[in-house]
């Protein structure tokens, strides 16, 4: 838990690095002992091997039995010239069953008073060297040697044993591996793993330099916000470099900040067109309201004054102010039930020429007012529009409803159907001054309003793009030369 917590600290490279460096001391180690290992049994099957012959020999040119038993003087005479020409090899005479007849063995060395004859018969039958067999000076050690039958008159009357890797061999040994094979084996394993670490920690360096540069531009956004987004975007641009994982998230990250970056700029936007809302419905309320106010007072001030005819005209324009605040106050109420979802299209198959005509007829007595035609422009054949019946009326009725009003008498309002593709496109026109270049820009997004004489898009141009964004369809302003103002859309 503490290593976990201390490596918690760290960097990734940091960790990497670590990790890496214990692996590294890991395998070293392993591969010492591997090597060690094999090299000293390498070493003992070439000693075995290379020392095969030397128990026959001995048996063969040494008279170590005779009829009565065991000639002490050639045994004798044996072991003390081995002991002069090579002080490693431990020379035993064993009987048939594995007895230890003669040996060498300073007094209270001897551990065994028998060996086991199964290694030495297994040599005798030529198996694969190594072959192990008993120490006698050693109870738990099984070292290589080499071994011969002895024959009296044709007779097996026992064995010669020869240890190879005696007592003194193994003494000698073990200084020489505390001394310099240990500390050319400390050397070698840390050359490596110092060789080893440089290496990991240059190719981590590199490896992880993409993960460093993503890292960056990931504090830098959360430290300075979006603003930012500039500045990462070539550390960005190189992590995303490549197609390993590092360079997969770095792609995913730059396509997530750059999805939050429109979303933020989208949201920007539809903050300010709902303050631009906001500041333009208080506009347009406070007039009609004001108006309404300015005439109420007069009413109430000069009541007793006021003639029956200026009381009307009073009393008719501050209900016309009133229309007028109950007009926005419902196209209000309408555009936040479609704003918030609450209004969902009723789906049904209906032409469209039908419609049109039942929209005509509820402004007929409006156009004929103000001495306004009203014309259909229709082509045959047209297909049936699958479309909510009641919404696509309103669409109409708003469109109409702003042609009538800012067309001067005697002026033309058309609507015309023509078929495309699968289905109609509608295009609803007036002779009236059209719309100004300025208001161009966000006129289905806000209400807005220019000085007198002036042409202005309200809420129903709001209303009627969000409509037609719920039928999958959008509403667009054309540039006519003969034409006021031009809006066209299509329904499937």
């Amino acid at each position: 838990m503490k290593t976990a917590m201390k490596l918690g600290g760290l960097s990734l490279s940091q960790r990497l690095s670590v990790v890496f460096t214990v692996l590294l001391l890991a395998c070293c180690g392993a591969s010492v002992w591997l090597q060690t290992r094999a090299h000293s049994q390498y070493e003992e099957e070439l000693t075995q091997r290379l020392s095969m012959g030397l128990a026959a020999h001995i048996a063969e040119n040494s008279t170590l039995i005779e009829q009565g038993g065991l000639n002490e003087v050639a045994v004798r005479d044996l072991f003390d010239k081995l002991m002069a020409v090579n002080p490693s090899v431990e020379v035993y005479l064993l009987a048939p069953d594995g007895r230890i007849q003669a040996q060498a063995a300073p007094p209270g060395h001897l551990k065994r008073g028998r060996v086991d004859m199964a290694p030495v018969l297994r040599l005798l039958a030529g198996a694969p060297l190594p072959v192990f067999g008993d120490d006698p000076r050693s109870p738990g050690s099984r070292k290589v040697f080499s071994a011969a039958p002895l024959k009296v008159n044709g007779r097996n009357a026992g064995y010669v044993y020869v240890v190879l890797f005696g007592e003194e061999r193994d003494t000698l040994a073990a200084k020489l591996s505390a001394d310099s094979v240990l500390r050319s084996t400390l050397w070698s394993m840390g050359l490596v793993t110092l060789l080893g670490l440089l290496a990991g920690l240059a190719a981590f360096h590199l490896i992880t330099r993409p993960l460093r540069q993503l890292s960056d531009a990931v504090r830098h956004l959360q430290t300075d916000g979006l603003a930012a987004l500039d500045g990462a975007a070539p550390a960005l641009a190189q992590a995303c470099e490549g197609s390993d994982e590092i360079s997969t998230l770095g792609k995913s990250f730059a396509g997530m900040t750059q999805r939050i970056a429109e979303q933020w700029h989208e949201l920007t936007a539809q903050d300010q067109q709902r303050r631009e809302l906001f500041a333009n419905i208080s506009h347009d309320l406070r007039t009609p309201l004001t108006s309404l106010h300015g005439y109420l007072e007069t009413l109430l001030i000069k009541a007793d004054t006021l003639g029956e005819a200026d009381r009307r005209r009073y009393l008719e324009i501050a209900l016309g102010q009133s229309r007028k605040v109950g007009r926005l106050a419902q196209e209000l109420f309408e555009l936040a039930r479609l704003e918030y979802g609450v209004v969902q299209p009723e789906m049904e198959s209906f032409a469209l020429a039908d419609l049109i005509q039942d929209v005509f007829q509820k402004f007929g007595l409006a156009s004929e007012a103000r001495r306004q035609r009203l014309v259909a422009d229709i082509a045959p054949g047209l297909p049936a529009v699958t479309a909510d019946f009641g919404l696509i009326e309103r669409v109409l009725t708003n469109l109409l409803d702003n042609a009538i009003r800012h067309t001067p008498e005697g002026g033309e309002i058309v609507v015309q159907l023509r078929a495309e593709g699968k289905g109609v496109r509608v295009e609803v026109s007036d002779t009236g001054p059209g719309i100004p270049d300025e208001l161009h820009q966000g006129l289905f997004m806000r209400p807005m309003f220019t000085s007198a004489g002036g042409r202005a898009g309200g809420l129903g141009l709001v209303i009627v793009k969000r409509i037609l964004q719920l039928h999958g369809s959008d509403i667009a302003l054309l540039q006519r030369a003969e034409k006021g103002a031009v809006f066209s859309f299509q329904l499937a």
